[in-house]
């Protein structure tokens, strides 16, 4: 469909319909007689095109993206270099299956992921389409290195939808529920979550590592696999100390240590990768996400001994490492370098953490505002309580798509909300939107 709105994207929030709006309603008419129940229905604002923080739907209104769809857009939306390279590419070819013809940019992609991830140690990589692809082949690679089959996850753990990955995912609803049986050899320890357990992080590792060792044995256990901080379990950011004793722990033991960076990835913490906060040097970083600034592309980047101990054609697929993603990913690196947009999200973050905090201080629903950069959330409980509040949650969310700022619910419980602006944003666009989501909190509330 060719919108005949006007084509110009501005920098401001405006909301000129209702929302959604009668372009936007009819679409989603459309949508229920073709596209599937079992996607999420989300908030009905069918976007026409977008640009920096902005989205600008079917009916012209202007919404602010507080969710960089799901920490996709990290450099905003519409970037010119990310533009520019997609359109060579795709005038150039669009594909040829690098197992097939390769090509220099799948290359240099993994020459960024070995020069970025942590570490000084030899690397190599393997591209994929998505974050839990990424994740499935992490455990691959990890099995046969070692000869082990057992894998670590921890409580409130996502990590993706396909049947290995739904095993390693913790929260049943909506993820899992009745999709089994489940890949086996899973086993799941507790997380540190210092608003819930106010374990230190190293009593909080002790915890895991007793389970670890007393249920399943440190000699059959392949890999641990944890997201750094934790994205749809509900932003949970460990206490400090948990990752540098896991990470001792897998060393000792032969373990793969497997950082799942898909959502907290390149630069979204205010560090390239979460785990550099705490100096923690993982074996396998899996990524996707904010890698390519929204074309579908993953990797997973490993010590060289162990990702090159998989036999020749054990990795692959037929589009993983798509000359078009390839190009996006390298504007992506250079314009979050060159835009020093690494400490634009520690910014970010200071602007966060001051609002929401104050906030807290005045409103007896918001338990815990926590996360780091540019990965903030709030966890909402009932007053006077930690028991959780997802009903406000919904309010909450439901307000701010209704005045048009996107904002997205997380959480085991459902009780908690992230912000995952663009790294791009203004102040004077933070602002307003935090305006916006302090009127629906105090609503909710």
């Amino acid at each position: 469909m060719v919108s005949s709105v006007d084509t110009s994207v501005g920098t401001e929030r405006k909301v000129i319909t209702e929302l959604p709006g009668p372009r936007s309603r009819a679409l989603h008419e459309r949508r229920h007689a073709v596209v599937s129940a079992g996607l999420t229905q989300g908030f009905p604002i069918y976007i026409d095109r977008a640009e920096g923080a902005i989205l600008v739907d079917v009916d012209g209104n202007q919404i602010l993206d507080l969710g960089s769809g799901i920490a996709v857009t990290s450099i905003g939306h519409a970037v010119p270099e990310l533009v520019d390279a997609v359109s060579a590419q795709v005038a150039a070819f669009t594909h040829t299956c690098f197992m097939v013809n390769p090509y220099e940019s799948y290359v240099e992609v993994c020459e960024e992921l070995a020069a970025l991830t942590p570490g000084s140690h030899a690397k190599t990589s393997a591209l994929f389409n998505s974050g839990a692809e990424a994740i499935e082949n992490a455990v691959k690679i990890a099995r046969l290195a070692t000869g082990r089959q057992a894998i670590i996850v921890f409580d409130h753990a996502y990590h993706g939808r396909t049947n290995l990955t739904m095993a390693l995912t913790a929260k049943n609803m909506p993820y899992k529920d009745r999709f089994g049986p489940f890949a086996p050899e899973i086993y799941r320890v507790p997380m540190s979550y210092p608003f819930r357990d106010g374990l230190s992080g190293a009593d909080a590792a002790a915890r895991a590592i007793r389970m670890i060792e007393t249920e399943v044995g440190a000699k059959n256990v392949a890999a641990l696999l944890i997201e750094p901080i934790q994205g749809e379990g509900g932003f949970v950011v460990p206490a400090d100390g948990f990752l540098p004793a896991l990470s001792e722990w897998t060393t000792t033991n032969g373990v793969v240590f497997i950082a799942d960076e898909i959502q907290s990835g390149f630069c979204r913490t205010g560090d390239w990768f979460a785990v550099n906060h705490e100096g923690v040097i993982p074996d396998i970083v899996a990524t996707a996400k904010g890698l390519a600034g929204g074309m579908p592309l993953a990797g997973v980047t490993g010590r060289v001994e162990l990702m090159n101990a998989v036999h020749e054609g054990g990795l692959g697929g037929t589009y993983g490492g798509n000359p078009v993603a390839c190009v996006a990913a390298l504007a992506t690196i250079k314009t979050l370098r060159d835009r020093n947009l690494v400490e634009r999200a520690r910014e970010i973050g200071d602007i966060l953490f001051a609002n929401l905090r104050s906030l807290a201080q005045d409103v007896a629903i918001i338990g815990d505002v926590r996360g780091r950069g540019a990965m903030v959330a709030m966890e909402f409980v009932q007053p006077g309580t930690k028991d959780p509040n997802p009903a406000a949650v919904k309010a909450i969310v439901n307000y701010c798509n209704q005045n048009g700022v996107i904002a997205i619910s997380c959480g085991t419980y459902g009780n908690v909300v992230r912000l995952l602006p663009p790294l791009v944003i203004t102040d004077a666009q933070l602002a307003d939107g935090l305006d916006v989501l302090r009127a629906a909190v105090r609503s909710a509330s």
